[in-house]
């Protein structure tokens, strides 16, 4: 048992667990052979006794070094001094920035019942907005007050910016009337993921330990789209540390059946949203937090590239493998928002400065248009009725589909990426045992993820990132004949791989389940290709009504 703790403290590296209190066992634990043996047994190695006997020496060393660079604050925000890269060799890019178009809805009117308000599109509240039928601040009071009446019941909402809101609602509608008008966004009020940090408000991470975080700078994504005008008016949930739907406060719902959880991590930004809380909201995703919320709460969801949009300001999990993206009624909502977010700050280095090009003249009808034949012809569920209807509308509507597949490499297995990326972004959190402070202590919650990546190892790590890399290059490869693709949202691989290889997806809702549930198919499109995805996903919503349908508003259960 001695020897077992030995090789306890030296792979952690860091502390032991003794009466609810962390003791440091670092400088007082010994280095030997017998604890080298037992090491190696957990990756998979056999060196001899003599091999381990020279290793001695400079595994002291590292173990000492360790120590040395703890002591050296770092907080969330500082990234490593690497950076993914998603795009293959041979990949060029587009140059040409072609003017942004969207659909002008003409003869907009305010409803006479103004709660239809709350399914307005981005495009009609604009109009709305712009030919001065409603003001900036009475529109924004509306969702406060839709948010103060149904967000306690969701549990979608960490803080209300009512302040801030009515402040930015007034300074649109005086520069509106001034002639000053920024566009679609300007005077619409927004909500973003609560791991965006703001000026002035708390940015808590959905996690205890943060409760009452205060990070004094508006992230890039929040300030562009101040600047385009729109209104800050909820920081919205996200299970703790962007995992699930339960968050310090209680579990996030979706409102078509507030018995179940909104999924998650971007579980707030989908239900305020699914439920006309917001017009739209700012969610993210590193393995699924915008795909799956927005299926638990259909909604429609874009997940750019990664390399696309700033994380400035956001809180890191995965430096390599986290996104952000909107999450809204339609594509052509998710278009317009992507639009004003979208290229570098000068501050995320991930960042590419490529062209965004989303106008009428991408046909669809012209895309080659792949799927993803093999799994959508597997058994899986009710989804699998939903996603063949899908398919075949736009057989009907003159797509002709081309069968392709995904590369045969073990990507299932890459995605320990996020948990020691994540182990590295809360150390501290782990380290100093705050992480019992998180709500889920459960055996697949953080706390022991975390703990269970300190035995991964940096060769093993970086070993897995050379076979991401292998997996980009086959992509490339394995797209080379068409322009977008479709994929079952869930029955597939294609989640994994595509969250590791950086490409982007749009989510969008297809139809029901016979439990009244939303179900979700899922766009794909190349690299840095949101334009010609965005096109396929409204081309397909502009056939079906799907994204129309809204959940009763009734809340029997509500809380007051």
């Amino acid at each position: 048992m001695k020897s077992n703790k030995k090789l306890l403290y030296f792979l952690i590296g860091t502390s032991c667990f003794v009466s609810g209190a962390f003791v440091s066992r670092v400088s007082e634990e010994k280095i030997t052979v017998d604890v080298l043996r037992d090491a190696q047994k957990l990756m998979g190695l056999n060196f001899k006794d003599a091999q381990l006997d020279s290793a001695l020496s400079d595994i002291q060393d590292y173990k000492e070094g360790y120590e040395r660079i703890r002591k050296q604050p770092l907080t969330n925000d500082v990234a490593p001094a690497l950076v993914f890269n998603p795009v293959p060799v041979g990949y060029t890019f587009e140059k040409k920035q072609e003017a942004f178009e969207v659909d002008h809805p003409k003869k907009v009117k305010l409803p006479q019942n103004r709660e239809e308000l709350a399914f307005y599109s981005v495009p009609q509240l604009a109009e709305l907005v712009r030919t001065k039928q409603i003001s900036s601040v009475e529109l924004t009071q509306f969702y406060l007050d839709r948010l103060k009446k149904y967000g306690p019941t969701l549990e979608c909402v960490v803080t209300l910016t009512e302040e801030l809101a009515l402040q930015q609602a007034r300074q649109a509608d005086q520069e509106i009337k001034a002639g000053k008008y920024k566009g679609m966004l300007h005077g619409i009020p927004f909500g973003v993921k609560d791991l965006l940090s703001t000026k002035g408000y708390k940015t808590t991470w959905g996690a205890m330990p943060y409760k009452e975080q205060m990070l004094d700078k508006d992230a890039t994504v929040v300030k562009r789209l101040q600047d385009a005008g729109g209104v800050l008016v909820a920081k919205t949930t996200l299970g703790a540390l962007a995992m699930g739907d339960v968050w310090f406060g209680g579990k996030t719902r979706s409102p078509w059946d507030i018995t179940k959880g909104s999924s998650g991590s971007s579980a707030g930004s989908a239900s305020a949203v699914a439920a006309g809380l917001l017009p739209y909201a700012i969610g993210t995703e590193t393995l699924g937090s915008i795909v799956s919320p927005s299926t638990a709460c259909g909604t429609t969801g874009l997940r750019p590239t990664f390399g696309r949009v700033s994380r400035d300001g956001a809180m890191a999990l995965s430096w390599s493998m986290d996104k952000i993206g909107p999450i809204a009624r339609s594509a052509e909502d998710c278009a317009i928002v992507f639009n004003a977010i979208y290229g570098p700050d000068g501050k995320d280095l991930s960042v590419y400065d490529v062209p965004f090009n989303y106008n009428k003249s991408i046909n669809p009808k012209k895309l080659r248009v792949g799927y993803l034949k093999n799994d959508f012809e597997r058994n899986y569920g009710q989804f699998k009725e939903n996603d063949q209807a899908t398919l075949e509308a736009l057989r009907k509507a003159g797509i002709e589909l081309i069968p392709i597949e995904l590369p045969d490499l073990p990507a299932r297995d890459i995605t320990m990426t996020i948990s020691v990326e994540g182990a590295a972004a809360f150390d501290d959190l782990t380290r100093s045992g705050r992480d019992s402070l998180l709500v889920q202590q459960h055996k697949n919650a953080w706390p022991n993820s975390f703990r269970a990546a300190r035995f991964v190892t940096a060769v093993e790590y970086l070993q897995a990132q050379r076979v991401r890399t292998l997996l980009v290059q086959q992509m490339q490869e394995k797209l080379k004949d068409v322009d977008v693709y479709i994929s079952p949202s869930f029955a597939s691989n294609n989640l994994v791989v595509t969250n590791l290889t950086g490409h982007p997806c749009v989510v969008v809702p297809n139809g029901f389940q016979k439990n009244g549930m939303p179900t979700t198919i899922t766009f794909m499109g190349k690299l840095f290709g949101e334009g010609q995805v965005l096109a396929l996903a409204k081309f397909y919503q502009d056939l079906t009504s799907h994204e129309e349908q809204h959940p009763p508003m009734t809340f029997a259960n509500a809380k007051k």
